[in-house]
């Protein structure tokens, strides 16, 4: 089993060593050609825009679309949750549109806004720690989009943070930043699930 992460901009060195944490091979993807070999993809935070137009220029939007449209399962987080949606609520940047969901960039404030929340998660006996860096949110999310995990704004209005569409799994927060291996855990048992 390989999962390959995405690696043109971002966070992708914590998430290859999440994988490797949890004993499971991780590669760096940077073109088209690499993803045949992978049965996963990590999408990382980072800058979405960044992502979406360096995915663009490198070739790797269609193949990505397709590869995960056959079935591959992929991880989004942050940044990579955005890359995956629809749209944003913000205006065009390149995204996939694997995601039912229109996302707002930076919702939770900029990065001195910055915070840490535990989270109840559905399926999960414990509540997951998250670190939420100038992290989006979910506006609008489709029939077919489960929340697993939402976070309350300073209005009292809660937010979907974590979500699963079929084999995508997408979260507001960083997972890699914390000690926690079981959204990685979660990634793997939908590869074993095929």
């Amino acid at each position: 089993m390989t999962v390959g992460v995405l690696a043109l901009q971002g966070d992708f060195r914590e998430h290859l060593a999440m994988l490797r944490k949890i004993g499971v091979d991780g590669v760096e993807v940077r073109d088209p050609g690499q993803l045949a070999g992978i049965d996963a993809l990590v999408i990382p935070g980072g800058e979405s825009t960044t992502i979406g137009r360096l995915a663009s220029i490198y070739g790797l939007i269609e193949p990505i679309r397709s590869r995960c449209l056959a079935g591959m399962p992929v991880l989004g987080t942050c940044a990579g949750m955005i890359f995956l949606a629809s749209s944003t609520a913000e205006g065009d940047q390149p995204q996939l549109g694997l995601l039912d969901a229109c996302v707002r960039r930076n919702a939770f404030g900029r990065q001195v806004a910055s915070f840490e929340a535990d989270l109840d998660v559905v399926g999960l006996d414990a509540q997951m720690h998250a670190v939420f860096i100038r992290a989006p949110w979910m506006e609008k999310i489709g029939a077919d989009v489960e929340v697993l995990a939402s976070v309350m704004d300073d209005r009292g209005v809660s937010h979907p943070v974590l979500v699963q569409q079929g084999r995508i799994l997408a979260t507001s927060f960083h997972p890699e930043l914390t000690a926690d291996t079981r959204l990685h855990e979660m990634l793997v048992a939908l590869i074993e699930q095929a």
